[in-house]
């Protein structure tokens, strides 16, 4: 059967039921953890709950994305917050020119520095001025993102994170924040800064498990750094996948007695000599 081309508006949703089409956004690095953009649709093979789909839509197109930055500003991050300032810079330089974007910054809360209605300079701006001190709440941060991102003007919805990972302020748990990840259509993207040396508390020396699991959850990724200076090299390589995404689209099968549909997307043409790794949300709420 040919491709077929989905119109736009509402009608489609990724990783939504009671729809004609199911879209996976799928990224794609090599084994140096570079972004991976010339594959073709036959390089890949979709699979729900373990029978193969055929791939009705295949699209490479760079398009705008709405993005939340979340900025670590609490006490831990007081002797790097001139490397996350970098990262920022870095992020920006390799961004979508229409992208929109909402600034968060949190220590003992979050707090909006920027949204839709600001420009990029302003949202860059405000990021870089903010002065770090106190607790961190990064689960918080994320709750309020999501609420942001609800009031989007693009479908694609992105969450970047920069911090350490650690957490000691927040109302809300992992378990509910992975939860709310769960059923959304936001992609959480995180760059861990993990330096060995430093002795740190208990919450930081879990955060990469912590940001890992946050990310893993959305089909984003977390990039760990062990030094300062890779940051915004690591804030650049997340600012271009956000641009160089496929979407694999599928017609969804019939009725099922289980709500949440496992999808599964393999790299056809990744080899032992050159592997390949695929990001992509692990299923979806099916109201069917």
């Amino acid at each position: 059967m040919s491709t077929i081309t989905p119109p736009t508006g509402d009608w489609i949703k990724p990783l939504r039921a009671r729809v004609e089409l199911v879209l996976v956004p799928v990224t794609v690095s090599d084994s140096l953890d570079r972004s991976v953009t010339t594959l073709k649709k036959q390089d890949f093979s979709l699979y729900e709950e373990d029978k193969l789909q055929e791939i009705r839509y295949f699209s490479t197109e760079s398009e705008p994305a709405s993005v939340a930055i979340l900025l670590d500003v609490s006490k831990s991050m007081t002797d790097k917050i001139e490397t996350e300032r970098a990262a920022i810079v870095e992020f920006f330089n390799n961004a979508h020119p229409e992208d929109e974007y909402f600034a968060i910054a949190f220590s003992d809360r979050p707090r909006v520095l920027a949204g839709p209605t600001d420009s990029i300079d302003t949202a860059q701006q405000r990021l870089m001025a903010i002065q770090p001190g106190g607790p961190t709440a990064m689960l918080d941060a994320i709750y309020l993102a999501v609420a942001e991102l609800r009031a989007a003007r693009y479908k694609r919805k992105a969450i970047l994170i920069v911090s350490d990972g650690g957490d000691n302020a927040s109302r809300y748990t992992s378990r509910e924040i992975k939860s709310l990840l769960r059923e959304s259509d936001v992609q959480v993207y995180a760059i861990g800064l993990f330096e060995t040396f430093f002795v740190n508390t208990i919450e930081e020396r879990l955060g990469k498990k912590w940001l890992s699991e946050i990310t893993d959850v959305t089909g984003g990724r977390t990039i760990t750094v062990d030094k300062r200076s890779k940051l915004p090299e690591a804030a650049a390589t997340i600012s271009r996948e956000l641009r160089n995404q496929y979407v694999l689209g599928y017609r969804p099968p019939g009725p099922s007695t289980d709500k949440w549909r496992r999808v599964k997307v393999r790299i056809n043409s990744s080899a032992e000599d050159r592997p390949l790794r695929a990001y992509y949300k692990e299923g979806y709420y099916s109201s069917r």
